[in-house]
C-alpha cells in the first residue's frame, strides 16, 4: 500500500540534502542519490518518501520503538502532560517524575531511586560521575577506576567512548578519559582461551585478574551490558554473571547494568539483568523507556548508593552535584508510563518470550541451510547470526558482504535489519535483529525469508 505515492516530498528532500547532517553516515554519496526519509509508520511497518512499505525489524533502527509506530495512547499523555506543565528544573519535582519513578522502582527490587537525564550516553556518565565522587568523598579519591569489557557500547561522549569496547567507533575522538579499564569479552564462540570448560566463569575471573592487576583500593566501578547489543549480541555463557557478582562484592566494586538495549522487555523480562538473579548496584537505561515517543534516560540506584551522598551534609560538596536540563522535562515520563501500561496491558513481554522462540527456531533453520552462519544467539525479541567465510576456521566474513546482505534486505524485501558495523575492527560481522514487541509469526516468517533471499543472493 504506497499511502503517500501521490504526495511530493521533493523539498522536503532538498531541505534534508541542504541543511540535515545525519547520524553515521558519509555525506558524499547524497551529492548523486537522495536520503531515505520515514514518512510514516504504524505498528512495525514504515513508510518512505516514495511511498514505499517497509518491515521494521530493528525499532526504529537503533532498538527504540518497542510498542510499535503509531501509538495514540503515547501521543496523547505526552500532549495533555506538555499542556499542563511541560518543564521544570529537576531541582524540583513533578507528577509524572514521582509517578513514574515509583512504577519503575516496582519491576525493579533492591533499588530505589530514580535520576533523570535524556540519553543512554548521558545516564551512563551520570553513573560514572557516582562512582568518581564517593571514591573522592569516602576513598580520598583512590578507588576512582571503572571498569568496562571488550566490545561493549556505552555512549557516545567522549566520557562514554572512553568506556567503550567497540575501537571504531573510538577512532580519531581521543584523547579518552582516563580511569577507565578494559576487561575481556565473554563471547564463548570466540574464546579467548581456545576450548575451556566452564568458559563464562573464566570470562569473569578474567575481571578479577584486571581487579588485581590494578589494585583493588583502586578500582570503584565495573559497567557491563546484561546482553552485548551492537558488539555482536552476545548472551553471556552459563556461570558469567555469578561469578562478575561474586568479585565486585569482594572488592567493593559497585555493579553497573547498562539496560539502555534490553531495558523495559526486550529479552522477555522488565530487565535483561533479571534473566540472570543479579543485583546491580546502578543500572541505566533510555532507548525504549518511552519506546521513542519522548527522550528519557534514567539512572536507577540503590538506597546504599543513594546514601552515600546524604552521608556528611554539613559539606555543601557532598551532595550529589549534577544536572540536566532535558532531565527536567515532563513529557519523557510522561511517555513512559504510558508506555509501560502498554507493556502491561496486551501482555507484551510474554509475546516477547514466545514470538523470541519462534524467531530462534526459525534462525537456527537458516543456519543449517546456510553455511555462512557459523553461529546463533540472543533471548527473546533481541536476535543475532554472526556470519562467516568458513565455519571451521570461524574466518569473518567481510563487512562489504554483510552490509550488502543488510542492502539486499531492504532493496528486494523491504525489510530493515541490522548489522555491527564500524565498531569491531575485522568483526562486523553479526547481522541483529530486535522487531517490536507487537511482532507476529507473519511478521518474523517475513523477516526470515528476508535474509534467506539476501544471504542466496550475495553469497551465491
Amino acid at each position: 500500500m504506497n499511502i503517500h505515492a501521490k504526495n511530493d516530498y521533493t523539498h522536503i528532500v532538498e531541505a534534508d540534502k541542504a541543511h540535515v547532517w545525519h547520524h553515521l553516515q558519509q555525506h558524499k554519496k547524497f551529492e548523486t542519490i537522495d536520503p531515505l526519509i520515514i514518512i510514516e509508520g504504524k505498528g512495525l511497518r514504515v513508510w518512505n518518501q516514495a511511498g514505499r512499505e517497509h518491515l521494521d525489524a530493528v525499532s526504529g533502527g537503533v532498538w527504540t520503538v518497542n510498542v510499535g509506530y503509531g501509538r495514540v495512547k503515547i501521543a496523547d499523555a505526552v500532549r495533555d502532560q506538555l499542556v499542563k506543565m511541560n518543564y521544570f528544573a529537576g531541582a524540583m519535582g513533578t507528577i509524572p517524575g514521582a509517578t513514574f519513578a515509583k512504577n519503575l522502582i516496582e519491576k525493579m527490587p533492591g533499588l530505589t531511586r530514580v535520576y533523570y537525564s535524556n540519553s543512554g550516553s548521558e545516564a551512563n556518565e551520570k553513573a560514572y560521575k557516582i562512582v568518581r565522587q564517593i571514591a573522592h568523598n569516602k576513598y580520598d579519591g583512590k578507588k576512582f577506576k571503572i571498569l568496562y569489557r571488550e566490545r561493549d557500547y556505552h555512549g557516545t561522549t567522549i566520557s562514554a567512548l572512553s568506556s567503550g569496547g567497540q575501537e571504531e567507533r573510538r577512532t580519531n575522538y581521543g584523547p579518552y578519559t582516563p580511569g577507565f579499564i578494559s576487561v575481556p569479552h565473554n563471547l564463548e564462540y570466540r574464546s579467548q582461551w581456545g576450548d575451556v570448560e566452564d568458559y563464562g566463569v573464566r570470562a569473569a575471573n578474567a575481571i578479577e585478574e584486571v581487579i588485581l592487576r590494578e589494585g583493588a583500593d583502586t578500582v570503584g566501578g565495573l559497567i557491563l551490558e546484561p546482553i552485548v547489543a551492537g558488539g555482536g549480541v552476545i548472551v553471556p555463557p552459563k556461570g558469567y554473571w555469578e561469578r562478575v557478582q561474586e568479585i565486585c562484592k569482594k572488592h567493593n566494586v559497585l555493579l553497573i547494568i547498562d539496560e539502555v538495549v534490553c531495558g523495559m522487555g526486550r529479552t522477555g523480562t522488565w530487565f535483561g539483568y533479571q534473566q540472570f538473579g543479579v543485583q546491580p548496584d546502578i543500572v541505566t537505561m533510555a532507548k525504549g523507556v518511552a519506546s521513542g515517543y519522548a527522550a528519557i534516560s534514567c539512572t536507577v540506584t540503590t538506597e546504599a548508593v543513594f546514601n552515600e551522598f546524604k552521608a556528611n551534609p554539613s559539606d555543601p560538596m557532598s551532595h550529589f552535584r549534577d544536572i540536566s536540563t532535558f532531565g527536567g522535562c515532563t513529557g519523557g515520563p510522561a511517555a513512559a508510563i504510558a508506555n509501560m501500561e502498554i507493556l502491561e496491558e496486551e501482555n507484551l513481554l510474554d509475546n516477547v518470550k514466545n514470538m523470541g522462540d519462534y524467531l530462534m527456531d526459525k534462525l537456527q533453520g537458516l543456519q543449517a541451510k546456510h553455511q555462512i552462519i557459523g553461529d546463533v544467539r540472543g533471548l527473546g525479541l533481541f536476535q543475532g547470526l554472526e556470519l562467516v567465510a568458513n565455519r571451521e576456521t570461524k574466518e569473518p566474513l567481510p563487512e562489504a558482504i554483510v552490509q550488502a546482505i543488510v542492502g539486499d534486505c531492504m532493496a528486494n524485501s523491504a525489510v530493515i535489519i541490522g548489522a555491527t558495523n564500524r565498531s569491531l575492527p575485522g568483526l562486523n560481522n553479526t547481522l541483529c535483529l530486535s522487531p517490536a514487541y507487537i511482532a507476529t509469526k507473519s511478521d518474523l516468517d517475513e523477516v526470515v525469508a528476508a535474509i534467506d533471499g539476501a544471504i542466496t543472493r550475495k553469497t551465491a
